[in-house]
């Protein structure tokens, strides 16, 4: 199958190593890995701060750099939901039904990582080698708007070496939310607390999600601690193997 990767602005700027392990785990399960160079933003920031005008022309590119494409894939639930539930929204309020069906096409075949492995490929053993203990966030568009559930726990599970800890309060937002985290520091603070000591109350080595936005929120705090705990993506953890040691020691921080 050829998988169109949407690497997503924060991963292809700021976690760059999410999108690599991301198109490694993808070929070795045997597929032919594209990156469309004209990609960008999917426009969730324009539009969750009120931006939704300028959010169009953003539609429109990403409508163009996947169109064609057999499946786009991506690390992160939250661009997703935006893909799957902001992008046609855009086009339609502004007039342009012609680009609103586009996007709509274009989000059938959009999938967050997890579920393109366990529901399109059919797979929850990727041959992963990840020897630590390990708890998992949810995060909250994964959750909620995709209903992503337990895909990321089955993946997790399947990986030879790996203690897989419940995350207590899994279901509790982090604090992030984008712009959120900006415009409401001390509430974001708050949660990013409660959320620090459920991390931590597992003894878990590693934190890990499918959103490196969520990871850098919770990575930032914990490394403000020096806990000990750090954050790893869930692709760079599926991408590792005993034949690839550089990949298990994959940190998100901010």
């Amino acid at each position: 199958m050829k998988v169109s990767l949407f690497a997503t602005c924060l991963v292809d700027t700021l976690t760059p190593s999410v999108g690599t392990a991301t198109g490694r785990l993808l070929q070795r399960l045997g597929q032919d890995v594209v990156v469309p160079p004209t990609q960008a933003c999917c426009g969730q920031v324009h539009v969750n701060t009120g931006y939704r005008r300028e959010a169009l022309g953003i539609v429109a590119n990403h409508v163009r750099a996947f169109a064609g494409a057999e499946v786009i894939v991506a690390p992160s639930g939250s661009c997703v939901a935006s893909v799957h539930h902001q992008q046609a929204a855009v086009a339609r309020r502004a007039g342009d039904e012609a680009l609103a069906q586009a996007a709509e096409e274009l989000a059938g075949r959009t999938y967050e990582l997890s579920q393109f492995l366990v529901d399109v490929l059919g797979v929850t053993d990727v041959g992963a080698y990840y020897p630590h203990r390990v708890t998992h966030h949810p995060s909250c568009h994964s959750l909620r708007l995709l209903g992503v559930g337990d895909r990321p726990l089955r993946l997790l599970r399947a990986v030879r070496g790996l203690e897989l800890v419940e995350l207590p309060g899994a279901e509790q937002c982090c604090g992030f939310g984008g712009t959120f985290a900006v415009k409401n520091a001390d509430t974001s603070t708050a949660m990013l607390t409660d959320k620090m000591a459920a991390v931590l109350s597992t003894h878990a080595e590693v934190c890990t999600a499918g959103d490196a936005s969520c990871l850098m929120h919770i990575g930032g705090g914990l490394s403000r601690l020096r806990a000990g705990t750090r954050t790893v993506h869930l692709a760079e953890i599926l991408a590792a193997t005993e034949q690839d040691q550089a990949l298990v020691t994959g940190t998100v921080t901010a």
